[in-house]
């Protein structure tokens, strides 16, 4: 349990002291896995610009999505909530979107909630009644009624995974954090355009937004209250 509490320290909790303990309680927690849908895992038709994104595909493919298969594995064995968040806009033009996912460039999203590209990829696909909420925002919170879900269902904690790390994760963490969520981000099951991104955005939301931990770290974390 040490190398978790020592782990991606800011400027800001260099000297803090470690952190208490996490502990998670089975009916009181939430696995909330974002974004990890097939547009991001669609190589870009220009050479260049694939092999500029190679190394994010390689870490989706052999790390971050093999890790959320066990995750929703493991949560579904012990009976953990499981939600899943997603971007898609409600009409064919966009014109619901969030200004963020109008503008041009790398941000802008044009995926109607029907098509093949904003779907959660087959490996992650939701099982039973489990919960997918549709957003055209960063924040899983600010653009959903996931905040209300997670209060009718009585969650206190919420474990974060998906994409991107600096972008959408950072954004939700912070939004659950300031309604007084506990928050524990999966580090290996996340991912940003690169490792430089990843690493420094948990360096700045660890310890104040939420805590960071490996994905074999949370079954000592479960705890029966």
């Amino acid at each position: 349990m040490s190398d978790w509490k020592k782990a991606y320290r800011s400027f800001y909790y260099e000297t803090a002291d470690d952190p208490e303990d996490i502990v998670l309680e089975r009916k009181l927690t939430a696995l909330l896995v974002i974004d990890i849908q097939n547009t991001y895992l669609e190589p870009d038709n220009d050479s260049a610009e694939a092999a500029r994104w190679k190394p994010f595909y390689d870490r989706m493919n052999n790390i971050v999505i093999p890790n959320n298969t066990k995750m929703l594995n493991w949560a579904r064995r012990e009976g953990i909530e499981v939600i899943f968040a997603r971007i898609a806009c409600q009409t064919q033009d966009g014109r619901d979107r969030s200004l963020s996912q109008k503008k041009p460039g790398f941000n802008y999203l044009l995926l109607p909630k029907d098509s093949e590209a904003s779907q959660l990829v087959p490996e992650l696909s939701p099982q039973g009644d489990e919960i997918v909420v549709t957003k055209t925002t960063d924040s899983a919170l600010t653009g959903t009624n996931l905040r209300l879900i997670l209060r009718n269902i009585g969650i206190t904690d919420v474990i974060v995974s998906g994409i991107f790390t600096d972008q959408c994760v950072s954004s939700t963490v912070r939004s659950l954090a300031d309604e007084s969520f506990g928050v524990v981000v999966v580090h290996d099951a996340c991912a940003a355009a690169t490792m430089e991104l990843h690493e420094k955005e948990l360096e700045i939301i660890n310890m104040i937004y939420c805590h960071v931990v490996g994905f074999d770290d949370l079954s000592k974390l479960l705890q029966d209250v």
